[in-house]
């Protein structure tokens, strides 16, 4: 007999009281049991899409846009900080009203307003951290032009880990770099934070400093984010926020190739830049934010304003107001707002008005939300936060050996005669001259926020431990300006000594965002020293310090030897010691022209041709030319010198029936022909003629960094493809067409050897 059976043969009083004593509570079990199951969003074993879908529903319009408020968190930490304002967040952040703080840094900073955000908003949900890890957190690598100028994509991609590895130990989450910018004009401050002028390399070194930076999204590693989306390089007359205003063929041949390399590197998140494309500000250019990057490009990421561009519609006369530029930014497919708090202000109303869909708003949201979940966020919210980690992974002798190695990578030798580098008599009596050669607070650019310049080696700190005979003069003051007796103490020194190495050149702090100058002729005082130094007949070595490259047509002449050292970071004097002592033969190469004048300016190797090219100079009249100057520039790109030389021999198209499935194959011979074992970038360009659309007089398309021991040589293979031949049309559609196409293989833009084919098509 079952216990059923048994149960129904009961009197009813009985039965009832049974399910008092038993059934009743066992289901009210159950059913408290479930009560206290985690949401789904909160469920670490359900997909990240399931809970990012289960999330969204219970968000609120109002905690929706917290997610894309952006906060200025500077005023949070530091000597500045205010009790006051710290308040005032951190009451925002308990109402979900804040996604993200910039400039909050610190374990002991980040772990506090994370466990607001968690512990005791309504939804628990973490806060992102970012900051502007541009080349460095604490160890502080040589800015990112100097940087490209290696041509390492390896040790680029390292240097962004161990930059992430910093600030991640530091509680960051998110760096607003690489910057990919093209730019062909030095008297824009930022040509510092970029890889020059060449959309290829660009588009190269933007996806290794993404791969470096993110990883495979642990807690060793940060988001990276490309800016300025896009064309923010092509400023007008190199000043910084100023109009854009380029044609679509430009736009997909010259300047998105860099962001793409970034995108397709699997960037986390996008910057808009401050600029405006065909008239309209990019935080709202539909064709930019919503046709290319998220429908071409297929990019799954998010997007953030700059520092308050949805607001500074405003001032660019396209938004009446804050509500109509937070309208116009969020439906042209932006999403995140930085500082200026518009979005937080206004979408709730917009939305509920109809304005703005939601649809799109939870897109937003969801991409933001997911990279939330990819870093394990929801799962550890304080995983950023370990003091251990912030103890002992910051500033460590291998952060810095690393960054050793990438500053004698980036310093490029552009003169040298009668070799009188490398200075390899360790006994040789030498003068050091230069303020900025002893200056640590002039070491570092802009963008080294916690980067501390007294931990920094100095020029003439780095020399002192190599050349024990050395002496030292300032010559110049920290402005730049010199005086007779400063002049004459430096020749009575120059005097006493070998050979003279004078540090010339600007300090740090010019470079930079908002540090555009319309003069960027070496300093008047300092070339008045160099002449006074020239006079005492001793070899004079220039030491360039600068953000940026400078007009250096006025010095040649007073110098024997020219390395542009840019601005190195933290181990500054020991890799320039290194090179010039010969530990290291300077390999790097130029990824930004030199201009000849300022009135050169913008000059850059991938130009087209004229219908009267003028080209040589050689004065035949009704020519594109100068008459006064070179149409070329005084250092081309891709230009560096060596200790040693390299010849080149022996250019082979291997086979020219170029189709969609064969594609062009050559092979080069690269010897080394001098007196030091040395590493050589050699690189391809190409030129296509009889194109519907006209192309630049060479294009780089390949490069391959060799070692190469003395006398040894090496032959070179290279695999071009429809691809690398292709250019994009006004819409961004590949397209090769018949015609003639000139390959060009050498050490710099300008020599190099070359051989012709005739494409056919397919």
């Amino acid at each position: 007999m079952s216990y059923k059976k048994i149960i129904y043969t009961l009197p009813k009083p009985v039965i009832i009281l049974f399910a008092i004593l038993f059934i009743i509570p066992i289901l009210s079990f159950k059913i408290n049991k479930n009560k206290q199951q985690l949401p789904v969003y909160k469920n670490p074993k359900i997909s990240i899409e399931l809970r990012i879908a289960d999330l969204i529903k219970r968000m609120t319009i109002e905690e929706k846009a917290g997610q894309l408020n952006q906060m200025n968190g500077g005023s949070l930490t530091g000597p500045g900080s205010s009790k006051t304002d710290r308040d005032a967040k951190t009451l925002m952040v308990k109402q979900g009203k804040v996604g993200s703080f910039l400039t909050v840094s610190g374990v002991q900073n980040t772990l506090y307003f994370q466990k607001v955000a968690v512990q005791q908003s309504r939804l628990g949900i973490p806060l992102l951290f970012a900051m502007d890890v541009i080349h460095g957190y604490r160890t502080i690598f040589p800015i990112p032009l100097a940087e490209a100028c290696s041509w390492d994509l390896t040790g680029i991609e390292q240097n962004s880990a161990v930059s992430a590895k910093e600030a991640s130990a530091a509680g960051i989450h998110w760096t607003f770099a690489p910057m990919c910018d093209i730019s062909n004009d030095p008297r824009w401050g930022r040509v510092m934070e970029g890889a020059g002028e060449d959309p290829f390399l660009a588009g190269q070194i933007s996806g290794a400093r993404v791969k470096g930076f993110q990883g495979n999204f642990d807690n060793q590693h940060i988001l990276a984010c490309v800016k300025h989306y896009a064309g923010y390089g092509a400023v007008e007359a190199g000043r910084e926020y100023n109009h854009v205003d380029m044609s679509r063929v430009t736009l997909w041949n010259k300047h998105l190739p860099s962001y793409k390399g970034a995108v397709d590197a699997g960037a986390a998140t996008v910057m808009n830049g401050f600029n405006v494309f065909e008239g309209v500000p990019v935080s709202a250019n539909k064709y930019l934010v919503t046709d290319i990057l998220k429908n071409k490009w297929k990019f799954k990421g998010y997007l953030i304003s700059d520092w308050a561009s949805f607001e500074e519609m405003i001032a660019h006369g396209y938004a009446k107001d804050s509500i109509d530029a937070t309208q116009k930014a969020i439906n042209a497919g932006s999403m995140m707002d930085m500082k200026s708090e518009v979005v937080l202000k206004n979408l709730p109303n917009l939305v509920k008005n109809g304005k703005v869909s939601i649809t799109l708003v939870n897109n937003a949201v969801s991409r933001i939300l997911y990279y939330k979940f990819k870093l394990g966020l929801f799962d550890n919210p304080y995983k950023y936060c370990n003091t251990q980690r912030e103890e002992n992974d910051i500033f460590t002798p291998n952060n810095r050996e690393i960054a050793k190695t990438a500053a004698q990578k980036s310093l490029v030798l552009l003169q040298n005669k009668n070799s009188v580098l490398p200075i390899k008599n360790l006994d040789k009596k030498i003068a050091l001259i230069g303020y900025f050669a002893d200056s640590h607070a002039d070491m570092f650019d802009f963008w080294t926020f916690k980067g501390i310049p007294e931990e920094a080696v100095t020029i003439k700190e780095g020399l002192q431990k190599i050349y024990p005979n050395l002496k030292y003069a300032t010559g110049y003051d920290q402005d730049t300006k010199s005086t007779q007796k400063l002049i004459n103490e430096a020749v009575e020194t120059a005097q006493q000594a070998d050979v003279l190495v004078v540090n010339i050149g600007w300090s740090g702090k010019f470079a930079g965002e908002d540090r555009a100058f319309a003069d960027i002729n070496v300093p008047p005082a300092q070339v008045e020293l160099l002449k006074a130094l020239h006079q005492t007949g001793k070899p004079i070595v220039a030491l360039i310090s600068s953000g940026r490259p400078l007009i250096l047509t006025n010095i040649l002449d007073y110098c024997d030897a020219i390395l542009q050292c840019w601005i190195p970071g933290t181990e500054t004097g020991n890799a320039v010691a290194i090179v010039i002592s010969g530990g290291y033969n300077p390999s790097a190469k130029t990824v930004i022209s030199f201009p000849y004048s300022i009135g050169q300016i913008p000059v850059y190797y991938n130009h087209f041709n004229t219908s009267r090219p003028g080209l040589n100079n050689q004065g035949g009249a009704w020519e594109s030319r100068y008459r006064d100057i070179p149409n070329a520039p005084l250092f081309p790109f891709g230009f560096g010198l060596s200790y040693t030389n390299f010849a080149y021999s022996n250019l082979q198209l291997i086979d020219t029936l170029l189709t969609t499935n064969k594609p062009l194959k050559l092979k080069v011979t690269v010897q080394n022909t001098g007196n030091y074992d040395g590493e050589e970038i050699v690189q391809l360009y190409i030129n296509k003629k009889f194109s519907s659309i006209i192309r630049p007089v060479k294009e780089l398309k390949a490069f391959k960094k060799i070692a190469l021991k003395i006398g040894e040589q090496k032959t070179l293979e290279f695999t071009l493809t429809k691809k690398e031949l292709s250019y994009l049309t006004a819409e961004g559609i590949p397209f090769l067409e018949p015609g003639i196409i000139s390959i060009f293989v050498g050490t710099n833009s300008k020599d190099v050897l070359s051989k012709s084919f005739n494409y056919l098509g397919n």
